[in-house]
C-alpha cells in the first residue's frame, strides 16, 4: 500500500519564501518603531537630567524647572483643549453630511477638500491666523469683553492686535479638522447597512436613524479621532509661534487678552537658537513633558479605537 501524504491536523503548511520575507519585514518595521521611540525617550531623559537636578539660580528666571514648565504646559493644554472643543463638533457634522446627506459627487469632492487641508503646511495656517484671523477678531473680542466679561474666558481687556489664545485655538481647530473628520467619516461609512435600513423600515426619520444606529456605532471612533486631533494640537509649533504673543510665567483662562501663556513647542522653537548650557537642558526637559503627554494621549486614543475591533454586525 503506497504511503499517504495527507497532513495531520497539527502540521502546518510550509510558508513560501515571499511570505517569510514579508513577515520578517513587517516584524522588523514594528521593532524599528519601538526602538526609535525608545531612543527618543532615552535622549530626552538624558539631556533633561541636568536641568532636573540643577540649582534654581542656574535656571531661567531663577526658579525651579517645574515652575518654569508649568505655565508652558498650561498654555499647551488650554490651547489644544479649546481647539478640540471647536473641531470635534465640526468634524462630526462634516462626517455626517458627507456620509448621509450630501449627493455622491458633492460628498466625494468635499472629502477630497477636507483631506487636502492635512497637506497644508502649518506655517501657512500661522500666516493666515496672523494676517487675516487675528485682525478680524478684534471687534468681536471687544464685544465679548464688554458684554460677557463676567465669564473668566472673556474677562478682558481685549487685545488690540487680536493675537490671543482664542485665535490660536481657532487655527489649531482648523489644523486638526482633517484627521478628526477622516477617522469619524470612516467609522460612519462602516455602520452596518441593515441597521440603518431596519431603523428606516420601522418608521424612523433620517435623523432618528443616525441618532439610533450611526452615532452609537461610531461613538468610540469619535472619541478616538478627537484624541488623535488633540495629540496633533499639543505638538503644533510654527502656527502657534507666529500667531501668539505670549507673556512669560502667565497662567490665565482669559482667551481674549494680550496676556497669553505660551506653549511648550512654541517656546522651544523660539528660544532654542539663542540658548546654551543649562538653558538647553531646561528646554529639552519641557520637551520631555510634552513627549510624555502626547504619548499618553495617543495611546489612550488607540485603546479606544481598538475597542471596536471585535464588533460584529450585519453588513
Amino acid at each position: 500500500m503506497p504511503p499517504t501524504t495527507e497532513k495531520t491536523p497539527t502540521q502546518k503548511a510550509p510558508q513560501r519564501l515571499g511570505d517569510r520575507l514579508f513577515s520578517g519585514a513587517s516584524t522588523g518595521a514594528g521593532v524599528l518603531i519601538l526602538v526609535t521611540l525608545a531612543g527618543v525617550a532615552a535622549f530626552l531623559v538624558t539631556e533633561a537630567w541636568p536641568a532636573l537636578w540643577a540649582d534654581n539660580e542656574r535656571l531661567p528666571n531663577d526658579e525651579g524647572v517645574i515652575l518654569y514648565i508649568w505655565p508652558l504646559l498650561f498654555g499647551t493644554l488650554i490651547a489644544a483643549f479649546f481647539a478640540l472643543i471647536i473641531a470635534a463638533p465640526l468634524a462630526v457634522s462634516i462626517a455626517l453630511f458627507i456620509t448621509h446627506y450630501a449627493p455622491r459627487r458633492l460628498a466625494s469632492t468635499l472629502g477630497y477638500v477636507i483631506d487636502l487641508l492635512a497637506a497644508v503646511p502649518s506655517i501657512i495656517f500661522g500666516l493666515w491666523g496672523f494676517f487675516e484671523l487675528a485682525p478680524a477678531t478684534v471687534g468681536p473680542t471687544e464685544w465679548l469683553a464688554d458684554n460677557l466679561g463676567f465669564i473668566p474666558l472673556f474677562e478682558g481687556p481685549a487685545s488690540a492686535t487680536g493675537r490671543t489664545m482664542l485665535v490660536v485655538s481657532i487655527v489649531l481647530a482648523v489644523m486638526i479638522l482633517p484627521i478628526t473628520t477622516a477617522v469619524i467619516r470612516e467609522a460612519f461609512l462602516q455602520t452596518p447597512r441593515l441597521h440603518e435600513e431596519a431603523s428606516l423600515a420601522l418608521g424612523a426619520t433620517r435623523w432618528e436613524m443616525i441618532r439610533m444606529a450611526v452615532l452609537p456605532f461610531g461613538r468610540s471612533s469619535i472619541i478616538g479621532g478627537a484624541m488623535l486631533g488633540l495629540g496633533r494640537a499639543l505638538g503644533e509649533t510654527m502656527a502657534v509661534a507666529i500667531v501668539l504673543s505670549p507673556s512669560p510665567d502667565t497662567v490665565s483662562f482669559n482667551l481674549i487678552s494680550s496676556d497669553n501663556p505660551s506653549t511648550i513647542a512654541a517656546n522651544v522653537a523660539l528660544k532654542f537658537p539663542e540658548s546654551s548650557g543649562i538653558d538647553i537642558n531646561v528646554l529639552i526637559a519641557s520637551g520631555l513633558v510634552l513627549f510624555t503627554v502626547t504619548l499618553v494621549i495617543n495611546m489612550a486614543a488607540r485603546a479606544v479605537i481598538n475597542r471596536r475591533r471585535d464588533f460584529s454586525g450585519a453588513n
